[in-house]
Order: C-alpha cells, then sequence, then structure tokens
C-alpha cells in the first residue's frame, strides 16, 4: 500500500485514509454504462425492455426505426451488460438484464423524464 502524504490536512477521513478511495478501473465500468445515456433512442430502447421482452422487428416498429439500427443500440446495451437476450426458434427477444446497475439506471431514467411505469396486464 502506497503512502500518500497531502499537502493540505483538513482533517477529513479521506485525507487519514486515502486508500480507500476507489480505483481509476473500478470508475471505468460506471463511466462505460453511463456511456449508454448519450443517445435518447438507446435510452428509449432501454426503457422499454426494462417493461417488456421484445424482438429487434417489434422494437423497430414501437420506436419508429429501422430493424439495424434498433440492432445497433441492442449490441451497445447488451456489451454493457444492461440488456440480456434468448432465443425462441428463430426469434431473437431482448430485457433488461435483472442486475442492480441495470434497474437503478432504469430508476434514474424514470425519475429523469417524470413518467411512470405502465402496468402490466
Amino acid at each position: 500500500m502506497q503512502n500518500i502524504t497531502l499537502p493540505h490536512d483538513h482533517g477529513q477521513l479521506i485525507e487519514k485514509q486515502p486508500e480507500r478511495i476507489p480505483k481509476e478501473e473500478e470508475f471505468q465500468t460506471v463511466s462505460d454504462i453511463f456511456k449508454q445515456l448519450c443517445d435518447g433512442s438507446r435510452m428509449r430502447i432501454f426503457w422499454l425492455l426494462c417493461h417488456y421482452e421484445e424482438c429487434v422487428i417489434n422494437l423497430a416498429s414501437l420506436v419508429g426505426m429501422t430493424s439495424p439500427a434498433v440492432s445497433h443500440h441492442l449490441r451497445q446495451l447488451k456489451s454493457s451488460g444492461l440488456i440480456v437476450s434468448r432465443r425462441d426458434g428463430k426469434e431473437v427477444y431482448y430485457k433488461a438484464a435483472d442486475t442492480e446497475q441495470a434497474q437503478l439506471l432504469h430508476i434514474i431514467i424514470e425519475k429523469m423524464v417524470e413518467i411512470s411505469c405502465p402496468t402490466s396486464k
């Protein structure tokens, strides 16, 4: 463990225990997830997948995009671990991952745009 001496001691705990600061690599995961927020269409697709399991064709129709464009967003979301997929015959279905990160992002999106979850029927 590296001994760090700060130029000023303001009496704060972090100054006495700088080893408690998370490493840069730990923030990279957060950064990768937040990169998904830079596109409104991707956020909308993610939000839909938090509520429904859907195939590319239906998602494209729901959001008014082409299937290749939706597939691009799905690849980005899947690579960041925010969604998962399953194959049923020739069809691939997507939904939000059952992870704390995906659930928290869903809550943040809903709070930020002040929308409420649709009721499932």
